[in-house]
């Protein structure tokens, strides 16, 4: 498959490869990378925590018995992929990975070669749910009468209001059966625009000179997410806390910047 790339671009898929110490990246990218962290010297740790996150929500609804998992907004692939994990904790996983850039789904369909029968790369767009839903790779692996695990995880924050990202979700949601589960992270800027506001202004010019601006919401608006459906232990929760095996040790400078919940439809 020939992918004609703009590397000159950041591209937000690479630039969180580069802060995870990957190595699909390019210079463009690893600039990015080093301009976010000098604003914000976490940036990194950031990174790692919702990798982490990701893995312990996937091994939570996993062990609920869950056996099928769509992952909208995958990015790069990298270590403990959900299919990974899923597979680890629940052998006999069907996933179905969901991007809309074609490096990922380049990326994605390589390391996946070798297991098709259980893990499948759409190349769609969160914008268009219907789409995602009706794709005949989705329908191959997931049967919506079912219960699923839906993740939209690090890439709300992506998606302008314009473009309804709730009602987006809605749509993937109303599709689940119940019982299934709701996975979303996002990140928002509440913390930082009220004691470093020019942090703010510069982390976010760095974003919106990468192919996807940012758009950090409120608590609220990240709540909305979920309305409808029921939040498990402890609800809409720092990612860095979310379940995590020593939450009194995490530093209060990682709190309320990168949020996540997971959520059951009832």
């Amino acid at each position: 498959m020939h992918l004609n790339l703009d590397t000159s671009v950041p591209n937000i898929a690479r630039i969180y490869d580069a802060m995870l110490g990957g190595k699909d990246n390019f210079a463009a990218d690893r600039e990015a990378a080093a301009r976010l962290t000098e604003v914000e010297p976490l940036s990194p740790r950031y990174a790692r925590h919702h990798r982490e996150y990701i893995g312990r929500a996937v091994r939570l609804v996993a062990g609920l018995g869950i056996r099928q998992f769509l992952d909208v907004g995958t990015g790069l692939p990298t270590m403990d992929n959900v299919h990974q994990i899923a597979h680890r904790h629940a052998p006999g996983s069907r996933v179905v990975y969901v991007d809309n850039d074609p490096t990922v789904c380049a990326h994605a369909r390589a390391l996946l070669a070798d297991d098709p029968g259980a893990v499948a790369v759409v190349a769609e767009d969160l914008r268009r749910p219907e789409r995602i839903l009706a794709h005949p790779e989705t329908r191959r692996l997931i049967d919506f009468d079912e219960p699923l695990c839906v993740l939209v995880t690090g890439v709300l924050h992506f998606i302008p209001d314009d473009d309804d990202p709730h009602a987006a979700v809605q749509v993937l949601t109303d599709a689940m059966c119940p019982g299934s589960h709701l996975v979303i992270s996002h990140i928002t800027d509440e913390k930082v625009r009220r004691t470093r506001p020019e942090d703010n202004r510069t982390g976010m010019n760095v974003f919106a000179k990468s192919n996807a601006p940012m758009h950090p919401r409120t608590r609220r608006d990240i709540e909305r997410f979920v309305d409808g459906l029921e939040p498990v232990d402890p609800g809409l929760a720092c990612i860095s806390e979310w379940h995590a095996p020593n939450p009194s040790g995490i530093r209060e400078d990682l709190r309320n910047v990168w949020l996540g919940a997971v959520a059951r439809k009832p």
